[in-house]
């Protein structure tokens, strides 16, 4: 077929010559599209898809295809990319920056909360408001690293870090999640994990027979060493829960 085709255009003069060619293209191309487009249906049917869900992933496809061929670019694609990313350039940033700037200096402006309050309400888990509101109303928590004891301390490993018993006294609904929910926490700004102890040492004593710190005790092997430390909230995290926490209601 395609040595008929080529002896064909040769007969035929220049410019009917680039057009034949053209269509000719075109209809190896559509013959393609359709028996790819066919494929794609038969294994979405066998798959189990819905018509409608075929009828329109085939039209999409479809489309996509020929704006390819034309060399048309999908405008709704481009709309995509032009709102990924809102005020990203540099100089909306800058202008951004600017108008913060014109803000501290109005003695009008006023602002009865932090602008980030909203959004890190959208990034809480039910769990890790209780946990805040436990540290609001109960103060900075203690907290255990237990590590392998070698002589003078040199080579001990870490076994587990931050072993704490603020989600069994914060009621949370899973306590394997204690962990994420902190460091979760820690990441918003809301919660620090100091060095320094609480300010009685013996509660120490009770969270280190706590079954999830003798597990990790037990792992550390001849003499577990345990260091204390402590869990609590920033100031930034006070504001929060001070201004989107129902904590002065109790």
């Amino acid at each position: 077929m395609a040595d008929r085709q080529n002896g064909f255009t040769e007969m035929l003069p220049g410019l009917v010559r680039v057009a034949f060619s053209s269509w000719w293209r075109s209809v190896q191309w559509a013959v393609n599209t359709t028996t790819s487009t066919m494929r794609n249906v038969v294994t979405a049917a066998a798959n189990g898809e819905s018509p409608v869900k075929i009828a329109t992933d085939t039209a999409d496809g479809f489309r996509a295809m020929v704006r390819g061929a034309l060399g048309i670019e999908d405008a709704s694609a481009n709309d995509d990319r032009n709102h990924s990313r809102p005020g990203s350039t540099t100089a909306e940033l800058i202008e951004k920056g600017r108008q913060l700037l014109r803000d501290s200096a109005d003695v009008w402006y006023h602002e009865d909360t932090h602008p980030a309050f909203a959004a890190i309400l959208e990034e809480l888990t039910p769990d890790e408001a209780r946990i805040l509101r436990f540290l609001f109303l109960k103060g900075p928590q203690p907290s255990v690293d237990v590590r392998t004891n070698r002589p003078l301390g040199r080579g001990s490993e870490k076994v587990a870090s931050g072993l704490s018993m603020i989600g069994l006294n914060a009621g949370v609904r899973n306590l394997a999640w204690t962990n994420a929910h902190l460091g979760n926490l820690n990441r918003l700004g809301l919660v620090d994990f100091p060095h320094e102890e609480v300010v009685d040492p013996s509660i120490y004593q009770l969270l280190e027979v706590q079954p999830d710190v003798q597990e990790a005790m037990r792992q550390a092997g001849r003499s577990p060493k345990t260091v204390h430390r402590s869990i609590e909230l920033t100031a930034f995290g006070e504001d929060f829960c001070r201004t989107c926490l129902p904590v002065d209601e109790l």
